[in-house]
């Protein structure tokens, strides 16, 4: 067991508090910390604590941090899922949520398009996200 003190680890301690923690919480606490630095220091070094609307590409880099594999496999499964949960709709909700949520469109230009009425357009998008939500629960 290591002996910590909070408020070397969380800036809204205004007093010492020392606790009792496992080695392994000792451990991480201190790899977080160690990171943190790291990070402040390559954004020193790489001048990323200039203006961000220089366009150089340099806030870019250095904010950049990559998906780890459980959130690429998260994000596929719900993609997946999103998908499928359209997929069960009838063409004319699943057509009209997919225009509007996937590719951009506004309710107005999706009834031109169609030729129809607005309102039946948002009824359409309203009955097909609940009818998506009553599938995501059902999984």
């Amino acid at each position: 067991m290591a002996k910590i003190n909070l408020r070397d680890f969380y800036p809204f301690y205004h007093s010492d508090l020392f606790i009792e923690i496992p080695d392994e919480v000792e451990t991480a606490l201190l790899e977080a910390e160690r990171l943190e630095k790291n990070y402040i220091r390559r954004r020193f070094y790489n001048k990323a604590h200039y203006s961000l609307d220089a366009n150089d590409g340099i806030e870019k880099d250095i904010l950049f941090v990559p998906l780890s594999p459980c959130e690429i496999c998260e994000r596929k499964m719900t993609t997946e899922q999103l998908q499928a949960a359209i997929a069960s709709l009838p063409p004319k909700q699943g057509k009209r949520i997919y225009a509007h949520y996937i590719l951009g469109m506004n309710k107005s230009d999706i009834a031109r398009i169609e030729g129809v009425d607005e309102s039946a357009v948002r009824d359409a998008i309203a009955r097909g996200l609940k009818n998506m939500e009553k599938f995501l629960k059902k999984d």
